[in-house]
Order: structure tokens, then sequence, then C-alpha cells
């Protein structure tokens, strides 16, 4: 974990997670205790079942607690309604996600643009932003054209900068290269690794070690509960 005076970006406590099926209740995340300092690069690993899936969704404000404190950013989501979770994921929070999550019939700059169209930016500081987060993930020359007419990695550059240009406080990526083959998912690597060295916090939930090496700190679940947290002296 790096050393840092500053207040942690991300601060759970006891954090529990329990799901009702029929009569049964089913603990997906047990006890974690977790801190996230800014400017990390966090990969966090598991099997099937291990509750990796259901931490991200809470850090990521997609799902509350059963119980337990989540301190993202210095305020306390744990307890905040939809509305409010909604307004941090906004603002707080990109994503990236195995399947990318483009809207079909919109251009990747219409696509980039979604998150300030939300945030109610005005259209001038809106294209400037757009302009600015493509450029950051070497798309300008595809900013027109619609998912269908771009190579998987090409989506996941755009959804790279869709979750960047709101200047969010974190990158939370889920399984980012899932869908990729290994030269374009060592090239979508390379603009998370790089993204990370400009100061950006880089959450990445992923089962494949190649990924987690190159990441400075691993923590690894299983039965909702961290097993392991360490830091590695140098990333692949």
């Amino acid at each position: 974990m790096l050393e840092s005076t500053e207040e942690p970006l991300i601060a759970v406590k006891d954090l529990h997670k329990i799901y009702q099926v029929g009569t049964q209740t089913v603990p997906a995340v047990q006890g974690i205790d977790l801190v996230v300092d800014r400017g990390e690069h966090v990969a966090i690993m598991g099997s099937s079942g291990s509750g990796k899936s259901t931490l991200m969704n809470m850090l990521g404000c997609l799902d509350t607690p059963t119980r337990g404190t989540y301190h993202l950013n210095g305020t306390e989501v744990s307890t905040l309604s939809d509305d409010q979770l909604a307004e941090i994921r906004n603002r707080e929070i990109g994503f990236v996600f195995q399947t990318f999550n483009l809207l079909p019939r919109s251009t990747a700059a219409q696509n980039v643009e979604l998150p300030l169209i939300y945030a109610g930016v005005k259209a001038r500081a809106r294209a400037d932003r757009v302009t600015a987060a493509i450029e950051a993930v070497g798309l300008a020359d595809r900013r027109t054209h619609k998912p269908n007419e771009l190579s998987g990695g090409q989506r996941q550059r755009v959804a790279i900068a869709r979750a960047l240009v709101n200047n969010p406080s974190l990158l939370l990526a889920d399984e980012p290269t899932g869908n990729l083959d290994s030269t374009t998912s060592d090239e979508i690597m390379q603009i998370l690794d790089g993204l990370n060295a400009r100061g950006h916090t880089v959450i990445i939930v992923t089962h494949e070690e190649e990924i987690a090496a190159r990441c400075r700190r691993v923590i690894r679940l299983h039965d909702g509960r961290i097993i392991s947290d360490k830091a590695q002296t140098s990333a692949a």
C-alpha cells in the first residue's frame, strides 16, 4: 500500500453483503476492511464466487452493503439513496466493463459525451473535454465511427475515454481485457498503466494473473474475505 498523509480515496470498514435466496441467507462479502490511497494501481482477484464482483459493485456504488461503512473521497456512501449514489457514480467513478457497454447507434464521441450530459456540462465545454478524452486513448481519427465500425480494442478505448471524461476520482475496470486477444489486451493495459502513471487511481477486477502482475498491489478474495493483500515491488 502506498504511504500517504492525505485522507485515503477509499476507506472500507467491516463491509458485509448478504443476499436472501429463498429461505437461505448467502454471505457474498464478509467483514472486509480496505484502504486505497490516491494514485494506487490495484488488482482485485478471486475465483468465481469469491465475492470480487460483489465488492466491485459496492466500491462502484452500484450496490449498497448490508452493513459496514464505505467512505469514497471523504463521503460516507454506504447509506446514500439511489439518486445520491447515481450522482456519486457520475462524479467520482469512471467504469470500464468487459462488454464495453456502448450505445450502438451513437458515435464514439457521442458515447464519450454521455457522462457530461448527465452532469449538466454546457455544450462547448463538453466538446473540448470529449476531444481531450478521445485523444488520450489514441482514437482521434475514429470519433465519428459507431461501435460496429470499430474493433474490440477500439471499442474498449472508447469506453476508457468515456470513463475518463468527467475526471473521476476512481477508475474501476471490470475484466477490461476479457473479450480481447492478447495483443489488444496488452494495448489496453498500456493505456490503463499510463493513466495510473499520470496520477489516476485504477482498480482492476480480474481473474488473469498476467493482468494482475501489471498492478502495484494485488488483493485476493476467497469466500467473501480478503485472504491476501500484497504490494508488488515491480509491475510487469
